[in-house]
């Protein structure tokens, strides 16, 4: 046993430990996800998405401050970085609570749009929002210093809270399913600011940086919203519309798909919470990015085959194991959605890749065709299917026009891949 102790602690690097904790964390959130599509049954799952997407929406949009803190507690030290947390944990709480109040204000219009039985759980979900920002920047912090016990930790704290707490009131309450979601989500914020790192938030600390600092802040986080706003449309616009054109049923079926189909983009966000901040680092020193992220290309794309070819031989069996035999409608098209996100989490990575070294070309791609995917959608919707097939050819136009960008931008790249190769 002495021995097993001693290997866990000198054999496994923060980044593996990091890495197994987040995969225990997808692994917790789907299976939160897998349980409720079982539970509810396609109908009442589709309500449940919803929530569900908003929620990575929020996340998506969280991670424009989590980044830009990130990236900042790498460059900066000492007096500036507090100050610069002190502003950043500002405008992050007071964008929360912007956001929270609309939807409030909107909730019964979400309602109305989106079909759901509830505005209620719009409501409750608004006032978590706050909680959401100020979670994503103490985050922030901890990635930007590889803090990554702590970092793993508040993202345990989040998943196992929701996890525990929807199930057991899903249990003891006998209410609207949607408004128990809602609460299991609204607690999540509030357990997932555990750890909390009291000595960095100070919402009244006047701190005014440089000028030449100011700019670098102020572009890398215009970029990083830019380019979450495009996250966002690529990986939600389709349930969401897929909820607005269809019914519930065949939306609930839809939603399944995405989340079996999505497994790839989870495990390559992994990977971009570790890329960024070493790409940083490898700039401040001068060192040579390359090699990083064709690693990490390399490990994505063998992960997305993996699950292709799975998702192509066996889509009855993973669809009965995972949701259950009322799902089995929806089987064909695994493999084809299982695709478009694994081409989806490549191109990810690049586009990452140049936002961590101020080149922002990728991002604007990476706009461009999430608004292509939204016009495809939005005119070609008559059939899942279709909807699927519009996602796969936009999806394809993007990782080729960013490897273009890739292999004329960097003339070392065929450098860098030896190296790997011979490693």
């Amino acid at each position: 046993m002495q021995a097993i102790i001693r290997f866990v602690k000198k054999g496994i690097k923060p980044e593996q430990l990091f890495m197994l904790s987040v995969l225990l964390v997808n692994g917790g959130n789907y299976l939160y996800n897998l349980v409720l599509g079982r539970v509810l049954g396609p109908e009442k799952f589709a309500d449940a998405a919803i929530l569900i997407t908003f929620l990575l929406v929020l996340s998506f949009v969280a991670m424009t401050f989590q980044l830009v803190t990130a990236k900042f507690s790498v460059l900066f030290e000492d007096s500036i970085f507090s100050g610069f947390i002190a502003k950043i944990y500002k405008n992050a709480l007071f964008t929360g609570i912007f956001l929270g109040i609309a939807i409030l204000v909107f909730s019964t219009q979400l309602q109305h749009f989106f079909k759901t039985t509830s505005s209620t759980m719009f409501v409750i979900f608004g006032f978590g929002v706050p909680f959401y920002f100020l979670m994503s920047v103490n985050r922030g912090v901890f990635q930007g210093k590889q803090e990554l016990k702590s970092l793993s930790i508040t993202y345990q704290s989040e998943m196992i809270s929701r996890l525990l707490l929807t199930f057991t009131l899903l249990y003891l309450l006998d209410i609207d399913s949607s408004l128990i979601i809602a609460i299991g989500i609204f607690c999540s914020f509030v357990f997932g600011l555990i750890p909390f790192k009291t000595s960095n938030f100070s919402l009244f600390k006047p701190f005014k940086l440089d000028v030449t600092n100011k700019k670098l802040v102020k572009n890398f986080f215009i970029i990083t919203a830019f380019y979450e706003l495009t996250q966002i449309i690529i990986n939600n616009s389709d349930i969401l519309l897929v909820k607005h054109y269809f019914d519930s049923y065949e939306a609930g079926l839809y939603a399944s798909l995405a989340l079996i189909g999505r497994v790839v983009y989870f495990i390559a966000w992994m990977f971009v919470m570790l890329l960024l901040p070493k790409v940083v680092q490898l700039k401040k020193e001068g060192k040579d990015t390359l090699p990083i992220l064709l690693k990490y290309v390399v490990y994505i794309g063998i992960i997305a085959a993996v699950i292709v070819i799975s998702c192509f031989l066996f889509p009855d069996e993973i669809i009965k194991i995972l949701f259950g035999s009322e799902y089995l409608s929806i089987s064909s098209l695994l493999w084809k959605y299982a695709s478009a996100t694994g081409i989806f989490a490549i191109s990810n990575i690049f586009a990452y890749y140049y936002l961590s070294l101020d080149k922002y070309v990728p991002v604007v791609l990476s706009g461009i065709f999430g608004m292509l995917q939204i016009v495809l959608v939005v005119l070609y919707h008559e059939t899942l299917e279709q909807v699927v097939h519009v996602q796969i050819i936009a999806m394809v136009l993007l990782l080729i026009v960013q490897l273009s960008f890739f292999f004329i931008k960097d003339s070392k790249a065929a450098i860098a891949v030896k190296d790997i190769k011979e490693e």
